[in-house]
């Protein structure tokens, strides 16, 4: 994940973007109306239904600050299909972060008994 927020990072920091816009917070979004766009725009299919991750998408819960998000929404890198604010106004895009942030983070593998027992 630190490789995946590094290289949106470093390629907004190189295209001239300074980093008080990274600093900058999302602005408000409705979590269950992102949850809806999330799941009716297809994201589900590549990042699972909670952003897990799955095959081909990466996992996105929690996502990554708000500027790289909407960056690689707008200007995927690799597979990702782009998604401009025609498809998506940047409404959108603060309600689909607002749900994903809502999202709680998955469990520390220590805490899971039944992994303790494997060899």
């Amino acid at each position: 994940m630190f490789v995946r927020i590094g290289a949106v990072v470093f390629g907004m920091v190189a295209s001239g973007l300074s980093g008080a816009v990274l600093a900058q917070s999302a602005p408000d979004g409705d979590a269950a109306r992102g949850q809806s766009l999330y799941e009716s725009t297809g994201c589900y299919e590549c990042h699972g239904f909670i952003g897990q991750g799955g095959a081909p998408g990466p996992a996105i819960a929690p996502p990554m600050p708000f500027e790289p998000f909407v960056l690689q929404l707008r200007q995927p890198r690799l597979v990702m299909i782009p998604y401009s604010e025609i498809v998506l106004s940047d409404q959108d895009a603060a309600d689909i972060y607002a749900y994903l942030s809502s999202l709680p983070p998955p469990a520390d593998p220590a805490s899971i008994p039944l992994l303790q027992t494997m060899p």
